[in-house]
């Protein structure tokens, strides 16, 4: 998929009821008034929250992000000033880093987190060295939010925002959280942890991630409050027209014995085949707000059973209509990503709470 064309259809809540809007385009960047603050973004992805802290005003100075294919969405649609295609590690054992990259207001970032996930593997995976996607460098991905933290203490910007599964704060991975909590500490800074849902935030999907938010100890800022409670966007406000056909046979007649109330084909295959399986395969109904986008899994539309349209992954995770996916997965790319709204809610609260009076 290219560029995306405009034909999501329009939402009357869209402009009214919410803050910033689900549909929009890389164009209207041009119209939000600036804050005057500047960003750096680690494990930066697509671009999700890069996108959702220029819908809020601030200045995206740069990006750091190991996985190549990524980083040449992120540069055809960001154009950063400072990019770096490296390992984070390998970013902070550089010997100089530009002045602006000294003085940032917000240092960014969402280390990889499927190993705290619980629909992962979880402690097995703890300590092993994996590889998001194929060709990717392989690297243990438990300690890479430690790591980040490094690149607070180095850069130290004024605050530090990092998003997470929220897996983080379930289980024995809550004395992970533990020892984050002491390395922001002892790089100086004070943090609150914020368990977020998108769908109260003016994003049509649910969507529960931690977020971990720190502001330099020499700063005499109040807590942070974050309070959403947005009206609800639901799927049938957002979709495309039309959807992608079942080629499979199995899959078409499962979805075609669809019922009122099924919300995945495990539903369907137990009533027609006796058999529970396919729980990942959600199926969407006009009248509920959408699931979360995950980076391989199968959504269908239940108004027409058919699948997901990337126009449907566009909409429901918030990304610009006029964005440029190159030749990559607009599914894999939108589940990989923080949604732009999502970070445009929590940054706007960050300035309005903090920065603007710095």
């Amino acid at each position: 998929m290219r560029n995306l064309s405009t034909n999501v259809r329009d939402a009357g809540s869209n402009s009214t009821d919410h803050r910033f809007p689900w549909k929009w385009r890389l164009a209207d960047l041009g119209d939000v008034p600036k804050t005057g603050k500047t960003v750096f973004s680690c494990f930066s992805c697509g671009g999700g929250s890069s996108m959702g802290y220029k819908l809020a005003g601030y200045k995206v100075v740069g990006n750091c992000e190991i996985d190549e294919s990524m980083m040449k969405i992120y540069r055809e649609n960001h154009h950063p000033q400072y990019s770096y295609l490296m390992d984070i590690r390998e970013f902070n054992e550089r010997k100089e880093y530009p002045d602006e990259l000294k003085n940032l207001d917000i240092l960014d970032g969402s280390p990889p987190c499927s190993v705290f996930s619980v629909a992962g593997e979880r402690e097995k995976a703890w300590g092993r060295e994996k590889a998001f996607r194929e060709g990717q460098k392989m690297q243990r991905l438990d300690d890479l939010f430690l790591h980040f933290i490094r690149t607070a203490e180095i850069l130290k910007p004024k605050v530090v925002i990092a998003e997470n599964v929220a897996g983080l704060l379930k289980g024995n991975a809550r004395g992970y959280v533990n020892e984050l909590l002491k390395a922001f500490k002892n790089a100086g800074y004070v943090t609150q942890i914020f368990l977020l849902d998108a769908r109260t935030m003016g994003v049509p999907q649910r969507r529960s991630r931690v977020f971990f938010i720190a502001h330099r100890n020499d700063l005499d800022l109040p807590k942070l409050k974050l309070y959403f409670q947005e009206k609800p966007i639901l799927f049938g406000e957002v979709r495309s027209e039309h959807g992608i056909p079942y080629k499979k046979k199995l899959m078409a007649e499962l979805i075609g014995k669809r019922k009122k109330g099924d919300r995945c084909f495990a539903d369907i295959s137990m009533r027609e085949r006796g058999k529970r399986s396919m729980f990942n395969n959600s199926i969407v109904d006009d009248d509920r707000i959408a699931p979360t986008n995950v980076a391989n899994a199968t959504l269908t539309r239940f108004c027409d059973g058919e699948k997901y349209s990337d126009e449907d992954y566009v909409a429901t995770q918030t990304f610009p209509q006029d964005y440029n996916f190159l030749d990559q997965s607009v599914e894999y790319v939108c589940g990989m990503s923080v949604p732009p709204v999502m970070m445009a809610q929590i940054s706007g609260a960050v300035y309005e709470q903090w920065l603007r009076w710095l």
